[in-house]
């Protein structure tokens, strides 16, 4: 489980990038480079990290289902997720 610090760090990131995205497109078409830098460095969706919406885990992220593969495992395992099962051979 990753640092509450960490994940609230992160949720900011994301509510900034919504918030200046409109912002951001606008100067980047008008090609005003300086204003685009007066912006906040957390409003630039390149800051944003994939991270498991349950633990907060930044590695091993399965985008499909948007958790890491430890989560997905135990999910599918718990018979969670539909449709899915441990593959045997």
């Amino acid at each position: 489980m990753a640092k509450k610090s960490v994940t609230a760090r992160q949720h900011k990131r994301e509510r900034m990038v919504e918030q200046y995205a409109a912002k951001r497109e606008e100067l980047k078409k008008a090609g005003n480079w300086a204003a685009l830098d007066e912006l906040p460095k957390n409003s630039s969706p390149v800051r944003l990290k994939n991270r498991c919406q349950l633990t907060g885990r930044p590695k091993g992220y399965v985008r499909y289902f948007g958790i890491s593969r430890v989560a997905l495992r135990d999910m599918a395992l718990n018979g969670k997720i539909p449709g899915l099962k441990k593959a045997s051979w």
